[in-house]
């Protein structure tokens, strides 16, 4: 009988996955996307929702963002760092603050949950890749503040 510990990930592990030998074991490969959900249900899912529509007046949808199908460079720096101050999404107004998770989510959490965002709930942005958020992170080196919307829009296209 097998006996799965209390983190047993069905993604890491798939028991129906075909065996090489009788009684042997092989991994399916979880795609950054999947992985990515995971992340974002366990890090953004609070006040983004599971439906990514957001809380109305407290935190912006991530559904229909133009953030999120705009460019790579300018959404990986919002995770890495944070956002705060006044900011338009899909045409609502938002006055509130989005932690800096570049301190507790590594490169390719953080490559993953951004390609799941950008490829869910009806977006269709490009994959981005955890070399991507490595290059960033490396140019951030020694900022700790928050970005502002001001500050974002001088980046990336």
């Amino acid at each position: 009988m097998a006996h799965n510990a209390v983190r047993f990930d069905p993604l890491v592990v798939n028991e129906h996955a075909k065996r090489e030998k009788p009684g042997a074991m092989v991994a399916a490969v979880a795609s950054p996307r999947d992985l990515g959900k995971r992340v974002f249900t366990n890090t953004c899912l609070a006040c983004h929702q599971a439906n990514g529509m957001g809380v109305p007046g407290a935190f912006p949808p991530l559904a229909g963002s133009e953030w999120v199908a705009g460019s790579e460079e300018r959404i990986i720096r919002i995770v890495l760092l944070g956002l705060h101050g006044p900011i338009s999404v899909a045409g609502k107004d938002f006055n509130s603050a989005m932690a800096s998770l570049g301190g507790v989510l590594k490169d390719e959490q953080i490559a993953n949950a951004l390609t799941y965002v950008r490829s869910e709930w009806g977006n269709n942005a490009p994959e981005v890749k955890p070399e991507a958020v490595a290059k960033i992170r490396a140019e951030l080196a020694g900022r700790t503040a928050p970005w502002t919307v001001e500050e974002l829009m001088k980046v990336g296209n």
